[in-house]
């Protein structure tokens, strides 16, 4: 068995999945849609399909996960969106499956709470959250709610966002100049502005940078 400690194990599951015909199909978008982000975050272990609609991945820090979970809801479909169980704790590698590698650990039990505490909340007056956090005992910082309260902010703006405002932060969040933007999108560089103004991308991405200090 092979132990690595203070990782950030990842679990994401389809949002209303039952309600989309095509299954199959879906499935392909994901993939297609994760395949990217893998190419974008360095990753332990990048997102892959597991069981049913699930995937799963392991990162090395507070701010790759973050960052993963958020382009990986940018970068899906319209029509489409995911919840994400973030868990900070050990992950072991106890063999190989079908599936892939077998695991345990405390990061993996703290990101099935945390996906499971995503869908409570989906389902209650928070119907907006996607993500949430949980860390095993033995981590220290950063604190659970000071994570979860940017993810509750975070996850409001991307919710509240028309599919324009979510490709515009996408591309923002990939370098792209305003200019590039308003090129792709038939617009002026000051319309691009004002949308990452209006629609809080850019407040998002302070409050991103603000968190990954907690790190350092």
């Amino acid at each position: 068995m092979n132990t690595t400690s203070d990782s950030w194990a990842v679990i994401v599951d389809v949002s209303k999945s039952r309600s989309h015909v095509d299954r199959r199909a879906l499935q392909q978008e994901i993939q297609d849609s994760f395949g990217r982000v893998n190419g974008i975050i360095a990753a332990r272990q990048p997102l892959a399909a597991t069981i049913g609609d699930e995937f799963q991945a392991v990162y090395s820090s507070l701010g790759d996960a973050t960052r993963a979970t958020l382009l990986s809801r940018l970068c899906l479909p319209d029509g489409v969106d995911c919840r994400f169980g973030i868990g900070r704790g050990e992950v072991t590698t106890i063999g190989s499956g079908v599936a892939g590698l077998v695991q345990d650990g405390s990061a993996w039990w703290s990101a099935r709470e945390a996906i499971d505490e995503a869908r409570r909340h989906e389902y209650s007056k928070l119907s907006f959250v996607r993500t949430w956090f949980r860390a095993a005992s033995e981590t220290g910082t950063p604190d659970e709610a000071l994570v979860n309260a940017y993810l509750l902010a975070r996850d409001h703006i991307v919710g509240s966002m028309n599919p324009r405002a979510r490709r515009l932060l996408l591309g923002h969040l990939l370098g792209a100049t305003q200019g590039d933007l308003a090129e792709q999108e038939g617009i002026t560089q000051s319309a691009v502005s004002q949308n990452l103004n209006r629609n809080g991308a850019n407040a998002l991405l302070a409050s991103e940078a603000l968190l990954l200090e907690v790190e350092r």
